[in-house]
C-alpha cells in the first residue's frame, strides 16, 4: 500500500516536472522565466506531499500498533482464565433490594 502511493506520487511529481519542460508555445525568455517559477512551485508542492506523506506513514505506524495490540494475537492470557471447579467455594452474595429514597425528597 505504502509503495504504492510513494509511486504513485513520484509519478505525478514527475508528470509536472515533464509538463513544465515541455512549454513550447511561449518565446525563450519567456519560457525561462515560466520553468523557473513552475519548478519552484513544483519543488514547493513536492515538499509538501513529502511532508503530507510521512504524516500519513506516522498515522498508519501508530494504527498499526494499536491494530496489534487489540487483536491480541502476541498476548497468552490463560494464565489469568477462572478454573470453574473454584467458583463452588465463592458465597452467593444476594442484592440487598430494599433501597428506599423517600428520605432524599423530605
Amino acid at each position: 500500500m505504502k509503495k504504492l502511493f510513494i509511486s504513485s506520487l513520484l509519478f505525478s511529481v514527475l508528470t509536472l516536472n515533464l509538463l513544465a519542460d515541455t512549454n513550447t508555445t511561449e518565446s525563450n525568455s519567456t519560457q525561462e522565466s515560466t520553468l523557473e517559477i513552475n519548478s519552484t512551485d513544483v519543488n514547493s508542492t513536492a515538499q509538501k506531499i513529502k511532508k503530507q506523506l510521512e504524516e500519513q506513514m506516522k498515522k498508519e505506524e501508530k494504527y498499526a500498533q494499536e491494530q496489534r495490540f487489540y487483536q491480541g494475537d502476541e498476548y497468552d492470557l490463560s494464565s489469568y482464565e477462572v478454573d470453574r471447579s473454584s467458583l463452588d467455594s465463592v458465597p452467593l452474595i444476594e442484592p440487598d433490594y430494599d433501597f428506599d429514597m423517600d428520605d432524599v425528597y423530605d
